[in-house]
């Protein structure tokens, strides 16, 4: 009987010794594969957490890249306003002149036609010249003793001074000789009235004036580059004989070229 009972015990004993050690690896397995499951959760985080973190640079970069384009369309805008301003000043000081050349020659017996939309003066040269000479006869002399004071009066006003970049008397031929004989010819003429202009001993403007003019009055011969045409096509002989004054305004390049520009940009978007 006692054998019996030890051999009892001990197999009893065995038995929850099986089962302790069978519940200790079950619990370690246990241990074993929360600790997996955290570290892959914890990289599954450090990895969403990464990917979070480079969407959010993407998207400031994003942001800023369109806060960047809305500062240079606003730059653009007002760039646009400003050169649009410009422009219409440079148009209305350029209409208000004209208007004035218009008003001082109109009515008046010099033969003088003023252009509505450049504001060039046009004479013919006859008026001043012999054929194929270069030097200004006495009625051409007593033409300009009238011409100039009131033209260059106009010009030099205060409200139009400042504005006035350049002041070009330029000679014109008809098409009659060759082209080079007619360039010296023509540069000679405008040449003639530039000094006729600007001398003290034949100028009828004050010396305060011929020292303004001197800063902006040019002389250019064209030769018969520009000629005038009849209706027919056929060139008018005595009318591309002339000497014309014109007038540049300051900013006057960029103004055309901004025209140019918006007109380039009006026809992309017909063509468009």
């Amino acid at each position: 009987m006692a054998r019996h009972r030890s051999r009892a015990n001990d197999e009893e004993t065995s038995y929850w010794q099986s089962y302790s050690d069978m519940m200790a690896a079950l619990l370690l397995v246990f241990v074993l594969i929360i600790s997996f499951t955290m570290l892959q959760a914890k990289k599954q985080y450090e990895s969403k957490e990464k990917e979070l973190f480079s969407q959010q640079e993407l998207i400031e970069e994003q942001q800023k890249q369109m806060e960047d384009q809305q500062k240079q369309m606003e730059d653009q805008q007002k760039q646009m306003e400003d050169q649009q301003k410009q422009l219409d000043r440079i148009i209305g000081i350029r209409s208000e002149l004209i208007a004035a050349l218009r008003d001082e020659f109109e009515g008046s017996d010099l033969k003088v036609s003023v252009d509505p939309q450049t504001g060039a003066i046009t004479f013919d040269s006859n008026v001043l010249f012999d054929s194929n000479k270069y030097d200004i006869k006495e009625t051409g002399a007593a033409f300009l003793d009238e011409f100039l004071p009131r033209y260059f009066s106009v010009l030099l006003k205060d409200s139009f001074r400042e504005y006035v970049a350049e002041i070009i008397i330029e000679g014109h031929t008809d098409t009659r000789a060759d082209y080079i004989y007619n360039l010296e010819l023509s540069q000679q003429r405008a040449l003639s009235v530039a000094k006729y202009c600007l001398d003290e001993e034949t100028s009828s403007l004050s010396e305060e004036q011929i020292i303004d003019l001197q800063k902006i009055v040019t002389a250019n011969g064209r030769s018969f580059s520009d000629p005038i045409y009849n209706e027919d096509g056929t060139v008018n002989l005595d009318a591309s004989r002339r000497v014309e004054f014109k007038f540049r305004l300051k900013d006057e390049e960029m103004v055309d070229e901004m025209i140019r520009i918006l007109n380039n940009g009006e026809s992309e978007n017909k063509g468009n």
